[in-house]
């Protein structure tokens, strides 16, 4: 491939990176591309976890082999198999940076010139044991730290990369760098945008979107979509007693115990939506699940040095509640559950559409329906349903 030629996969390449929307697009278009471009038969892209010393494979493309999968859950490599990703010093390639490098299954090495011969790992008896003949391996640096690697090879009787093979694959690292680049910050303002400051829960924003997502598959198969709205009782004591740095532990208290909680769940999302006022919304786990989860955060958010426990409202439409066609209705149902358990101060959950020692459940969905005949929005609803005599 001439230069003019790999100057135009390169252009091409940043221009799929930057259409790609998460980590993983990413990686498989990195590796894809590299492999296309330096007629390799096989491509990894591979993250470098410092805290567990390891090499992690993100994505294998092309000829795959043995238990190669093209997204592996956990196929990681010790670095001290692979060492010389550990000990790349900067200074040596054209833009101050690690350069990339050959290896063979005989061995053989075009070394990286980044100063003493580096350690030899394992990379050929991986080549042979794979049934590769060569490889070239590109650091990848991500704002001035080896982010990962980039790894070609080819298979036995191809040519051997050359040196300008190993420069072609340091500009295609680069390129690569700047897209994993521009995905992590972009990951960044994603998780800032949906996630509560204090407790490091998800916030309403992602609720109301989790949620939407979630009524679809109701209403397309049926699944099960419940709703558990938590008010934390005597946080405004607290403050005012103890101050507010002592309220915002006892939310981040409960945030824990929620969190523990939803943990019993199979897709859940744990949130708070404000204020004192959290939820857990579930997916899929039948109503009598999360009811018996709801009583298990009412029990323990009860044994909180601070605070007068919890009252819980639940909402599902694994109960009969009526269509639940709009978010919106759901989020009533469980407010209306959630004002009513603390209006009778009790610290069990009060779940809408199920028959109580009071009738609860019935009057939930009543007041429910109050709020919608109200035609008004969920701050009204909360406002509406503390008016209503419950």
């Amino acid at each position: 491939m001439g230069d003019d030629a790999r100057l135009r996969t390169v252009v091409g390449l940043a221009q799929e990176m930057a259409a790609a929307h998460s980590l993983r697009d990413v990686a498989r278009t990195a590796a894809e591309g590299a492999r296309a471009a330096l007629g390799g038969s096989f491509a990894a892209l591979s993250v470098w976890e410092r805290e567990r010393g390891r090499l992690r494979v993100l994505v294998n493309t092309g000829e795959r082999r043995g238990d190669e999968r093209e997204f592996p859950e956990d196929e990681a490599y010790p670095v001290h198999d692979f060492p010389e990703i550990t000990g790349l010093p900067y200074g040596g390639g054209p833009d101050g940076g690690p350069r990339a490098w050959v290896e063979t299954a005989s061995g053989a090495r075009d070394e990286p010139r980044y100063g003493p011969a580096a350690p030899v790992g394992r990379r050929p008896l991986a080549l042979r044991r794979r049934g590769r003949g060569c490889c070239v391996v590109a650091p990848v640096v991500v704002d001035g730290l080896v982010w990962g690697e980039l790894y070609v090879a080819r298979e036995p009787g191809r040519p051997v990369f050359d040196r300008a093979d190993a420069d072609f694959a340091e500009a295609l690292a680069s390129v690569i760098a700047a897209g994993i680049a521009q995905t992590e910050r972009l990951e960044e303002v994603r998780r800032l945008a949906f996630t509560d400051p204090l407790t490091g829960l998800a916030n309403r924003r992602a609720v109301d979107a989790r949620l939407d997502e979630a009524l679809e598959r109701h209403r397309a198969d049926g699944t099960v979509v419940s709703l558990l709205v938590c008010d934390v009782n005597g946080l405004k004591t607290v403050n005012d007693v103890l101050g507010h740095e002592a309220g915002d532990r006892l939310l981040e208290r409960f945030a824990s115990v929620l969190s523990l909680c939803g943990a019993m769940l199979p897709d859940t999302l744990v949130a708070r939506l404000g204020g004192d006022e959290f939820c857990l919304l579930a997916v899929g786990p039948s109503a009598d699940e999360v009811v018996r989860v709801a009583d298990e955060v009412c029990r323990r958010a009860a044994e909180l040095e601070t605070g007068q426990g919890v009252a819980c409202g639940v909402a599902s439409t694994g109960d009969p509640i009526g269509p639940v066609r709009s978010a919106r209705r759901l989020f009533r149902l469980a407010d209306a559950a959630q004002y009513r358990a603390k209006a009778a101060r009790t610290d069990k959950p009060v779940v809408a559409g199920r028959e109580g020692a009071d009738d609860a459940g019935d009057e939930v969905v009543r007041l429910a329906d109050q709020a919608d005949r109200g035609r008004i929005g969920s701050r009204g609803d909360r406002r509406r349903l503390r008016g209503l005599d419950v």
